[in-house]
């Protein structure tokens, strides 16, 4: 049986990176357990440090139920290193398209994410590769790819 997860992303700015996110994956912001007002109320009423709680909302999640959860926990230091683990956010429409058509919606998904803060970092496609993807950052550095 399959096991319920959520995904964890260190970062200095949650609320920053909530907004970036929930746009990019066209999640919502999860809101706070019945009866709290914010998450920091709720993260407070159970023990956890001030110095790990932000100011604003740190989670977000899919609409439909289908996708993790995903918590954008606070840490005091910047990102120094590259991921070891990342994000593909699914644009091209599937192989069932030509190339040319999969990387024209790669293009304006990467272009719409660049608009909300995103930055490029390179192209990833070969000639004779069916494939075409755009490698990029979120506005803390945290690599993803569009594809």
């Amino acid at each position: 049986m399959a096991v319920r997860f959520q995904i964890v992303v260190d970062c200095r700015d949650p609320p920053k990176l909530v907004r970036f996110w929930r746009d990019a994956l066209h999640y919502v912001i999860d809101p706070p357990p019945k009866g709290w007002d914010s998450w920091d109320a709720y993260w407070r009423s159970i023990g956890v440090p001030e110095e790990e709680l932000g100011v604003g909302p740190d989670s977000i999640s899919d609409p439909g139920g289908g996708g993790p959860r995903i918590w954008f926990h606070i840490v005091p230091e910047s990102k120094i290193c590259k991921n070891r683990l990342h994000f593909d956010i699914r644009a091209s429409g599937g192989r069932d398209l030509p190339l040319a058509r999969r990387r024209e919606q790669v293009e304006e998904e990467a272009a719409r994410l660049v608009e909300m803060g995103a930055i490029r970092l390179e192209t990833l496609s070969e000639e004779g590769l069916d494939h075409y993807a755009v490698a990029m950052a979120d506005p803390e550095g945290n690599e993803f790819d569009v594809n």
